[in-house]
């Protein structure tokens, strides 16, 4: 018996050896890849073509685990930093600098602090200052950038309020920015308890509140007194010179909208009840107009609750929905309203309609044209003419028509009309430029006549960005220009309309991108910018577009990427890494078309998997996954069949190439491209090995729809099983890394979705290993994570897929 017992303990140890969590600190990869991870950010740029200046942003590198670690709170859909009222997580620039419009004379801006923490970059709308906000251990802060001195300064002691987005926005005068502050009382935050004073109780009686899963939503009462305190603020007018004025009350203010005079401000405020079942930007609300005072000059609607929309991607609320002022007016509102009730399902003949509302607001709301289908936004032009975009989501169609805004009931013209899954035929983005109030208009040419297009150039040799005029008479368009072969060249600015010039960004696969003036007419070229490679160890590597077709005959690709030196078909076949992310289509002919380019740079990001290349791996990067649904079928229907059919034709091709040795392949994806990993090592032998990066695989944890899918679960019970990894975890057939943020903000994708698929695995006897990373949300950004992040994955190919690194003698 004694024996039996000391068998047994033994067996039990084993066992807990077998199970249990192992502790690690975090663990580094090799040199080579700390270096690609450490490369510094190449700066951003903003154009400001009144001042004839360029801005270059320069980005900061990967925050330390401290720095996420720091508290936060989660309240209605938004994570919060109660220190500094303000989001936390977020991202930050550390310097800034100026140069002229050709590049010439760039200085420094002076004046910052230093360790600037810059956020919310602004021109003024005569672009003779920059404002942008500084973040202190305690504090946001408003500062200023006078863009002719290229001093900096801070510009008042007040201490924002950024919980509910950008606490700042320019006036039209230039000299004043309206601001959301903290209340200046200094409120005691309440308590954060958690000591009940009684159960949570929520009540249905019949009403449908059908909403996805949303994450860090309000759970309790005190959860919404956390949410008031933090999400209200005070508005203040800030002078250049320094001076404040506090104007109307205190409030949870989302946008705050000057109207293009400067008379007038439309106000977006939440109001209880509050939800428990979705984010913020769904609670209840109310729209007023109030005057530079802050009397309120007219209530323009009060907006229920949207927790019970109907089901689809076309539903929207009831009642006024993007409300804003007619860039081209003094004091104008434009809004729009359903006509079907929200309801994608009803039967409609037009589905919204606009209005026009003008200063002093107190007469009947002006209707101007109806929408067949949903409203997708607008741009203003002159009082003659504007471009409205609409949208349905079920059928992917698109339109872009003209009308005249100044006419009740105007009628529509059709200017462009597509699949939005087409992008072969993508006419581009109609170009804009700031008016004197600093609101966004359509960009004229001198005669008023005709408007600019910039487009990707989608096209089945690979993306070739280009320029068209548009004539607004005809509907006809005129190329002016296309980026040529070797470059990958996008416009990216308009500088002088009339002498067609033009800022680019143009690179190679042998050139790190830049900036450069284009001559249209001329054809001349000339660079501005002059920033050098920062991941010079990636030259080597040998990168190309390949073509292959699935069994259906559908066309697909991927950009591989090779180590340096390897030659296919000569050199012993290579583990390989097949990256990839499924989309779904309602049209084959829209999933076959090339979405990339064939000349562009290889920059990759923290996380990228391309850096397993310089390891010796063959990584297909952004291999081709499209689910197609065609006519009544929906591309969920046989999702499964076609991940496989698109894996098989991945490898099939890199084994014909002479690349890969099929034996060590591995798949790996995130977020759905975990997903779409756990399937496919569930349903094929095709993978020696997956890992899966913060994904969702039980699909009944989120039952009312998931990326494209409409269907609930209870409408397509079936389905939902079908395509939920975890039902099949018994089937696993391969070894699989499982990795997720241990603090997922994504809808759909709890960090509980890996963890009881990792239980299930495990209790089912498969292979797999799952890793939390402290702190994280959906994607990683801490230094220590992502170096961790590339180790566990190449400690997981080497074991799995073994690493034979080839190397030419």
């Amino acid at each position: 018996m004694r024996m039996v017992k000391i068998i047994t303990g033994i067996i039990l140890s084993l066992i807990w050896v077998a199970v249990a969590a192992q502790e690690f600190t975090y663990q580094l990869p090799p040199q080579s890849i700390i270096e690609l991870v450490d490369a510094p950010a190449t700066p951003n740029i903003s154009i400001g073509i009144k001042a004839g200046k360029i801005l270059l942003i320069h980005g900061s590198e990967l925050p330390d685990i401290e720095d996420l670690a720091a508290p936060e709170l989660r309240l209605a859909g938004i994570r919060i930093d109660p220190v500094t009222y303000s989001p936390s997580r977020a991202a930050y620039s550390r310097s800034l600098s100026l140069s002229s419009l050709d590049g010439s004379h760039e200085v420094t801006v002076t004046g910052l602090p230093a360790k600037a923490r810059i956020r919310n970059i602004s021109w003024s709308p005569d672009e003779q200052f920059i404002a942008f906000t500084h973040t202190t251990a305690d504090a946001v802060e408003l500062w200023v950038a006078d863009v002719q001195n290229a001093q900096a300064r801070q510009l008042s002691s007040l201490k924002m309020n950024e919980v509910l987005g950008q606490a700042f926005v320019w006036m039209p005068d230039s000299h004043t920015l309206l601001v959301k502050a903290r209340l200046a009382t200094s409120e005691t935050p309440p308590p954060v308890t958690t000591l009940p004073t009684g159960p949570v109780v929520q009540e249905n009686t019949g009403r449908k509140a059908a909403v996805r899963t949303f994450q860090d939503l309000l759970k309790n009462p005190a959860d919404e007194a956390l949410f008031d305190h933090y999400a209200t603020s005070e508005i203040y007018f800030v002078k250049l010179n320094g001076s404040t004025g506090l104007i109307g009350k205190k409030a949870v203010y989302g946008g705050l909208n000057p109207s293009p005079d400067g008379k007038f401000i439309l106000s977006t405020r939440y109001v209880k009840p509050y939800s428990y079942i979705v984010p913020y930007y769904r609670f209840a609300l109310q729209y007023d107009i109030i005057n530079t005072e802050g009397d309120l000059i007219h209530h323009l609607a009060s907006i229920p609750v949207a927790d019970n929309l109907p089901q689809g991607f076309d539903a929207v609320r009831k009642g006024i929905r993007s409300p804003q002022w007619r860039a081209d007016e003094a004091a104008t509102l434009f809004w729009v309203e359903a006509l079907d009730e929200g309801d994608p399902a009803a039967k409609a003949s037009f589905r919204e309609q606009m209005y026009f509302l003008k200063a002093p607001f107190d007469g009947m709301p002006v209707a101007s044209a109806k929408l067949q289908f949903r409203f997708g936004g607008l741009q203003w032009g002159n009082s003659g003419f504007a471009l409205v975009t609409e949208y349905w989501r079920k059928d992917r169609k698109t339109r872009t028509s003209s009308f005249n805004p100044t006419i009740e009931n105007s009628q529509l013209k059709t200017v462009f009309e597509r699949s939005s899954e087409d992008q072969y035929n993508d006419p581009g983005r109609f170009q804009t430029q700031n008016n004197e109030a600093g609101f966004n208009v359509l960009l004229f040419d001198h005669k008023g006549k005709s408007l600019l297009l910039f487009g990707q150039g989608a096209s089945p040799e690979g993306n070739r960005p280009f320029v068209d005029s548009y004539d607004i008479n005809t509907g006809l368009t005129k190329r002016l220009w296309r980026s040529e072969a070797p470059f990958y060249e996008s416009p990216v600015k308009i500088i002088n309309l009339r002498e067609g010039m033009i800022i680019t960004r143009r690179e190679s696969n042998v050139m790190q991108p830049n900036y450069f003036i284009r001559d249209l007419r001329k054809t001349k070229l000339r660079q501005i910018t002059f920033f050098p490679d920062p991941m010079p160890a990636l030259r080597a590597l040998s990168k190309e577009i390949i073509h292959y077709k699935r069994n259906d005959s559908l066309p697909l690709s991927g950009t591989l990427y090779l180590p340096a030196g390897f030659r296919p078909g000569i050199d012993e076949p290579l583990p390989t890494l097949l990256w990839a992310y499924p989309n779904e289509f309602k049209s084959a002919d829209a999933a076959g078309q090339l979405s990339a380019s064939p000349y562009t740079f290889t920059r990759i990001g923290a996380t990228s998997p391309v850096m397993l290349a310089t390891l010796g791996y063959a990584v297909l990067n952004d291999a081709s996954f499209p689910i197609v649904g065609e006519g009544d079928e929906e591309p969920n229907d046989t999702f499964i069949p076609q991940l496989v059919a698109n894996a098989s034709a991945a490898i099939n091709k890199l084994v014909e190439m002479g690349v890969t040795d099929p034996a060590r392949v591995a798949v790996a994806g995130h977020s759905y491209g975990a997903f779409m990993t756990a399937n496919l090592l569930t349903h094929t032998k095709l993978f020696a090995a997956g890992i899966a990066r913060s994904g969702a695989y039980n699909r009944s944890l989120t039952p009312f729809g998931f990326q494209g899918e409409e269907r609930n679960y209870w409408e397509a019970t079936a389905l939902y099983q079908e395509m939920s990894p975890f039902v099949h975890a018994h089937k696993m057939k391969s070894p699989l890394l499982l990795i997720h943020g241990a603090a997922d903000d994504n809808s759909g994708t709890f960090t509980l979705q890996t963890e009881r698929y990792f239980d299930a695995l495990r209790g089912l006897g498969a292979t797999a290993r799952m890793v939390l990373l402290p702190h994280e949300s959906h994607g990683y950004r801490a230094r220590e994570s992502v170096l961790h992040m590339h180790w566990e994955w190449i400690s997981w190919l080497e074991k799995y897929l073994g690493n034979k690194q080839n190397t030419k003698e």
